[in-house]
């Protein structure tokens, strides 16, 4: 049994208890990854799994089995991803913690608007083309808290790096 973690192989742990934030920031050392509140409420330990968004918290590292995993540091090739530049140059963040749960949610939260999946604020669900609206976009990243409140400055760079732009 193996999974993948940002591109490289990584033997899945013989105790099945064992959670994938746990597996991420105890086995690993990629601390990148943050525990909040351990519970799947602030969205803190948020990565991908193929590409969706997991609450790593909530996700036993067994069921990653086969299945390949991206944090935050798995983001980056070479140079900071463009969300990253974003949070920076549009005050994304404060005290940083939430900010690679936030970031990789946002990258997912895109995916899932391009394919033309609904939120609960979706006006038309039939309607593949959905408009990232502010109250779209803040519905589909309301699982990821920031106490800070740098939220204002979450979505400027999340419109910056993909709805000014055209990146539909």
């Amino acid at each position: 049994m193996a999974l993948t973690v940002n591109g490289a192989p990584v033997p899945v742990p013989t105790d099945p208890r064992v959670s994938l934030l746990d597996l991420l920031r105890e086995r690993l050392d990629l601390t990148g990854t943050k525990k909040g509140c351990n519970q799947g409420a602030c969205g803190a330990c948020t990565v991908l799994l193929d590409g969706e968004r997991v609450l790593s918290c909530l996700t036993l590292a067994v069921q990653a089995d086969g299945r390949s995993v991206t944090t935050i540091e798995g983001l980056v090739e070479g140079a900071m991803h463009p969300l990253q530049q974003a949070f920076i140059e549009h005050d994304g963040f404060q005290c940083g913690y939430c900010t690679p749960g936030q970031i990789c949610s946002a990258v997912a939260m895109v995916e899932e608007w391009r394919r033309g999946s609904p939120s609960n604020v979706t006006q038309d669900l039939a309607d593949s083309a959905i408009e990232l609206t502010h109250d779209e976009l803040r519905e589909r990243m309301s699982g990821n808290l920031c106490r800070c409140g740098a939220h204002n400055g979450i979505v400027d760079a999340i419109v910056a790096t993909y709805v000014t732009e055209g990146a539909r």
